[in-house]
């Protein structure tokens, strides 16, 4: 049974860019880096993951690329939301940390005279909070709290 990086990479290189987001070329770079991180991490041993080294690069560009919920990633490769989170940023830091595929700093953009316009994706998300009611707040009185530690006290 042919994997799934086996089966991207017989795409042709205009398809492979469209469906993956980067050249085939930079895709080899980045699944060596990731490869050469995964052997260092499980040099030991230890326990094997729920997905391999390439199925968490196509994970991680997949759900940057068309912009997925990692639930729905999960049902796609048969493994729980965590494993995709952690794999996702699994990827990331190997990634980052390797330094060919860092994007430059803030300084850099300011020290760059040809660059002229940067583009920032600045969306609100609604922050989750529970909703006070009646139900949640304090139902007896202060009173009547007070009340009851009396009668506990003289017992």
């Amino acid at each position: 049974m042919m994997s799934r990086i086996e089966k991207k990479l017989k795409l042709s290189d205009e398809k492979f860019k469209r469906r993956i987001g980067t050249t085939k070329p930079v895709f080899q770079t980045m699944l060596d880096i990731l490869h050469t991180a995964h052997a260092k991490l499980h040099k030991a041993g230890g326990k094997p993951n729920d997905l391999s080294v390439g199925d968490k690069l196509l994970i991680t560009l997949k759900y940057y690329r068309e912009y997925m919920t990692m639930e729905s990633i999960a049902d796609d490769y048969e493994c729980d939301k965590s494993s995709i989170c952690r794999s996702i940023h699994w990827v990331e830091d190997v990634l980052s940390a390797d330094g060919r595929f860092q994007l430059p700093g803030k300084q850099a953009l300011q020290d760059d005279k040809e660059i002229t316009t940067v583009a920032i994706d600045v969306t609100e998300h609604p922050i989750e909070r529970p909703q006070k009611n009646r139900k949640t707040g304090i139902l007896a009185r202060k009173s009547v709290i007070r009340s009851n530690r009396r009668l506990l006290r003289t017992l």
